[in-house]
């Protein structure tokens, strides 16, 4: 069911986004509780206010009461993805390039499946990213295809 609620989401979120010329970051309908939360995260360059976050709330409410996709009670939210956004497709990655960065792996690689560190470069599907283990860096080589989960993490350094 959480498979199809954020696919539907999706394509009823995109031209609303569209016309604002709003960028959709990630979609999530997760169970906190006896809850059920439907999350939509909305970015564009110098981040989105309050009032974008509302108008948006407002109109893909319409669309889903329109449609009904969901069977069970469920709270909307509509935020911005804040300081530690999520990087999900190719692009996210090109467009961070230098930017702080967690990771969790499928695999290990170099012995490593979760770090954080600075994203040196990313082409052709390959993530490098520079670590810090104690005094000395590194530089992992990673395959997009590898990437569990990722996201701009703040450095404390």
């Amino acid at each position: 069911m959480s498979n199809h609620v954020v696919s539907v989401t999706e394509r009823l979120v995109q031209p609303i986004l569209n016309e604002m010329q709003l960028e959709l970051v990630d979609v999530q309908f997760d169970q906190e509780g006896s809850n059920w939360y439907l999350r939509v995260f909305i970015d564009k360059p110098g981040g989105v206010d309050i009032e974008e976050c509302g108008q948006v709330s407002e109109k893909l409410s319409e669309q889903l009461d329109e449609e009904d996709p969901i069977d069970i009670a469920y709270f909307l939210e509509v935020a911005s993805p804040g300081a530690e956004r999520p990087l999900k497709t190719e692009k996210d990655f090109e467009k961070y390039v230098g930017e702080y960065v967690y990771m969790k792996l499928y695999e290990p690689i170099d012995g490593e499946k979760e770090f954080e560190g600075t994203l040196q470069s990313f082409e052709n599907e390959l993530a490098v990213v520079e670590i810090r283990i104690k005094t000395r860096t590194k530089r992992l080589e990673v395959p997009f295809n590898k990437i569990a989960k990722a996201n701009l993490a703040v450095s404390f350094n």
